[in-house]
């Protein structure tokens, strides 16, 4: 079947990024024992990443790289927040390199992670962990089918075969 707007799509996936010594790298990936699975088109991926299977089908293979603009933006040094630790008060005080789940005046959630901790404040890194990297995918899409009612209604994929799995 091939890839729709409002069709659940489980695929596997390895994302390659650039290390340090300038070779790729395996960041991250998803197997065919614990696939990626959402609804085509809901907005939660990376558009690119959407764009680049719409021509795909169940059985197909894929191998593309997004531009570090087109993924999860460039770095931005300036994207950095400045917590009063007294925010922490009542909570072990954040260590370097732990991501905290924040939250801004709109109820958005998101990460940052932590990078300096001062007697008075902790300052945060709000960068997206892969801002500024190139990502290159390889998989292959393991299902394609019709979203079930709910599941346009939630506006996400229940699993694979259309349940919630607790």
């Amino acid at each position: 079947m091939k890839i729709e707007p409002q069709h659940v799509v489980s695929l596997t996936y390895d994302l390659y990024v650039k290390q340090e010594d300038g070779t790729e790298g395996l960041a991250e990936s998803a197997t065919q024992e614990q696939p990626l699975t959402f609804l085509f088109g809901a907005g939660q991926m990376i558009p690119k990443f959407e764009e680049n299977l719409s021509t795909l089908s169940t059985g197909d293979t894929y191998d593309f790289v997004i531009s570090a603009q087109e993924g999860y933006g460039e770095f931005d040094e300036e994207a950095v927040a400045n917590l009063p630790l007294e925010m922490f008060k009542g909570t072990n005080t954040p260590q370097i390199g732990e991501v905290l789940p924040l939250q801004d005046n709109n109820g958005n959630r998101f990460q940052g992670q932590v990078v300096s901790v001062t007697e008075d404040s902790v300052i945060v890194d709000l960068n997206h962990p892969m801002a500024g990297q190139e990502l290159h995918f390889k998989g292959e899409i393991l299902n394609v089918r019709p979203a079930t009612p709910e599941e346009l209604t939630h506006g996400h994929a229940h699993g694979p075969d259309g349940s919630h799995a607790h």
